[in-house]
This record gives structure tokens, sequence and C-alpha cells, in this order.
């Protein structure tokens, strides 16, 4: 899908706090009844960084505003218009949108836990008539914690909610005809009666979600990953996992002379919930599926674990060091100072080598890797859009052929880094672009 851009055409006016705190006093005595109030009718105006928390809103417009960044947590705008708003990076959580108007909205990676948007109108805008940017585009949602919102009676036709985390949401009766919806965490979420003709459900996570109406329609589910579809729990294993483990270490420590390497390849780890400071050195897991797992602190130096699904798993200061994790999926990954160098084999001069770590392919968007250590890390054609990469350590990595859509870098070091076309990256701070 294109990106909604904004239009040169369009001049944005800049308001303070105080400025927009004594619009929104007119506003609520305009909703009150009261004498000498106005409703609230801005356009074209740059919000940025602003708060509106806890605020009544309803009815109020904001069309064609800039509002990413800002805190509206617990704000009502029900029946308000937002047409053509950026609300992206905002927190959004508990704000209620019923009924509100937010065709053509950006609110990509913005957190909407628990808001609540029955009956909004998230459909695609219509002809651009000179709001800030192109509101003939779909709503975007990419990369949002819609975790428990109500979406209930939406109409989100042809809509952006990929990589979207969307577990446990109320999307009954909503119109997501068209919709896209590739990577999406729908888990536990409730869709009775929801419209999902033409929907893209690409990689999405439908676990614990009745799919029997989805199936009845024809919606193509067949690279969703539901209960049906999931794999090889790890209750199925042939011996309890504990058991392997301790077979695995001997087989590490005895460099494959005893015990046996651990093999997890396609395997359902989810039921465990966490393997928390784990040592599992040396496994192999390809294509395993460990997504929601606590991971904090887990040992998986030189391990093969292609293609592997750890979407918003906790790996926060993990030892990766020289694995192998090409195409794997790592989308909203908290990997904070997570040591992804590469592991040195060998003692003498003439047998030292090192092995880099690998995520070529890898999707890491809207991943939390600040702080990581990513010397000499190949991320050849990785997707890192809007992954945190504050203060790592990316010193002879290579990115070239890598996504890097408004990936922050704040604060990296970068000598010897590969990056395409530029001698150094782009940076992103607070969404500007800065050289």
């Amino acid at each position: 899908m294109q990106e909604q851009a904004a239009s040169a055409s369009a001049p944005l006016e800049k308001i303070s706090q105080d400025q927009l705190e004594a619009l929104v006093r007119l506003h609520n005595r305009f909703i009150d009844g009261r004498l000498g109030g106005r409703r609230a009718d801005l356009k074209n105006t740059d919000l940025t960084g602003l708060s509106l928390q806890g605020e009544d809103l309803r009815q109020a417009s904001f069309m064609g505003c800039v509002m990413t960044g800002m805190d509206l947590s617990g704000a009502n705008f029900q029946e308000a218009s937002l047409y053509a708003c950026d609300l992206s990076n905002s927190n959004l959580h508990k704000t209620r949108f019923v009924r509100a108007d937010m065709r053509g909205a950006r609110i990509e990676n913005a957190n909407l836990e628990g808001a609540d948007l029955e009956a909004a109108d998230l459909r695609i805008g219509g002809v651009s008539d000179g709001s800030n940017y192109d509101a003939g585009q779909a709503v975007n949602f990419r990369g949002a914690n819609l975790s428990g919102a109500k979406l209930a009676g939406s109409m989100a036709s042809k809509a952006d909610f990929s990589d979207a985390i969307m577990a446990g949401a109320n999307m009954s009766q909503a119109d997501l005809s068209g919709a896209y919806l590739e990577g999406a965490d729908l888990s536990g979420a409730d869709i009775d009666g929801a419209k999902f003709k033409g929907a893209n459900l690409k990689s999405a996570i439908l676990t614990g979600v009745e799919i029997g109406e989805l199936e009845e329609k024809g919606v193509d589910l067949s690279s969703a990953i539901t209960d049906k579809n999931i794999g090889t729990s790890v209750a199925d294993m042939d011996e309890p996992l504990g058991q392997m483990i301790e077979t695995h270490k001997s087989w590490v420590e005895s460099a494959g002379k005893s015990g046996k390497q651990l093999d997890l390849s396609a395997i359902d780890l989810r039921s465990l919930q966490s393997l928390k400071m784990e040592k599992l050195t040396a496994i192999k897991a390809v294509g395993a599926k460990f997504f929601g797992m606590n991971l904090y602190k887990v040992e998986l130096q030189s391990a093969v674990v292609d293609e592997a699904d750890f979407r918003n798993c906790d790996m926060e200061e993990a030892d990766l060091r020289g694995s192998s994790f090409k195409n794997a999926n790592f989308a909203h990954v908290n990997m904070k100072g997570a040591n992804c160098g590469s592991l040195l084999f060998g003692e003498g001069s003439g047998t030292k080598r090192f092995s880099p770590t690998n995520f070529e392919g890898a999707k890491l968007r809207y991943a939390d890797l600040s702080g990581t250590q990513m010397k000499g890390g190949q991320f050849h054609g990785a997707d890192l859009s809007y992954a945190n990469l504050t203060g790592a350590d990316l010193r002879d990595a290579d990115f070239t052929g890598a996504v890097m859509n408004k990936t922050i870098l704040d604060d990296c070091q970068t000598e010897g880094t590969k990056f395409d076309k530029t001698d150094k990256p782009v940076f992103q701070i607070g969404g500007e672009k800065e050289d």
C-alpha cells in the first residue's frame, strides 16, 4: 500500500499546549450548552507531542491534523471528526472513538490498548480536499497495539492492520472486507459476524479464534496460524522437554561425543510460556513457534533458528551470538540489551574465527532493539521498519538491502557499518529525519 504523505500544498499551523487547552475549555462549554461555548474545529494543525489526556472532545473536528506522539489516553472523541489525521506513535490507551469519522487516518504504531472504536468509520477517505495529506488512502493501523480494543460494528473495509496486535479485540459485526491483516495477532479475538471477504490474513495469528465461519465463507487461511495448523505441540514430543534439554547439554559439553542435539524444528512451544534463562546453546529449531513467550536472558548461541516465529516475545538481554535467524519473525519483540554479536571459535591465532549472528531476511518490524550488541551482524534483506535501535552497537554490521523505514538509530555506533547508497544512515528522531 502507498504511504500517506504530507501535502506540500497544505502548510501546517502549530499551536501550543496552552492554546490547545483554551480551545478545549471553550469546547467543553459548547458540549454543556453554556454561554460562550464554541465547538473545537481545527484543520491542518500541528499538535505533535501535545496532550489531550482524559479530555471530553465529543463532536470536535481535527480534520487533517498532525497528532503524532500525543497523549490522548482516556480522551473521548465520540462522534468527532479525525478525518485524514495522523495519530501515529500516539498514546490512545482506553481512548473512546465511538462513531467517530476516522476515514483516511494514519494510526501507525500507536497504543490503542483497550480503545473503543465501536461503529467508527475506518474506511478509505474521499477525494483529498486540501487536508494535510492524501485522505484517499486506507486507514493505517500498521504495527498498532489494539489489544482488547472494541471494533464491534466498525466499518474498516480495506483498512491496513498489518503487524497490529489485536489480541482479545472485539471485532464482532465489523466490516473488514479487503482489509490487510498480514502478520496481525488476532489471538483470542471475537470475530463473530465480522466480514472478511477479500481480506489478507497471511501469517496472521488466529489461535483461540472461532474460525468456522471464516472457513465456511472460503476465506483463505492457508498461511494463517490457527489452532488447527500450529504444528506439533511440545506436549506431543517423544520425550519430556526437560529431559531432552539435559541430553542436549551433555551433547554440547562433550562436543558431540555423548548426548544428542536438541531439535525443536516446527514445534509449537507456546504452552511452556517461559524458557527464561534456559541454556539452549547450539539447538536446532527451524520454523519453531515461540511467539509471546518469556525468553528473558535465554542462552541461544550458535543455534539454527531460521524461519522461527518470535513475535511478541520478551528476549531482553538474551545471548544470541553466532546464531542463524534467517527469515525469522521478530515483529514487536523486546530484545533490549541482547547480545547479537559474533561468536568467537578457536583459541590460537591460526584457528581463531568469528561467526556473526545472521538475521538475513528476518522481520524485525516494530522491535525494541535498544542497547543491543550487533557488531558484525548480518541484516541483508531484513525488514527493520519502525524498529528502535537506540544506543545499539552496529559496528561492522551489514545492512545492505535492508528495509529501514523510520528505523530509530539514535546514538548508535556505526563505524564500519554498511548501509545502502549512503556513507551514513538517516537517523529518525521523533519521526523526523536528520542527517
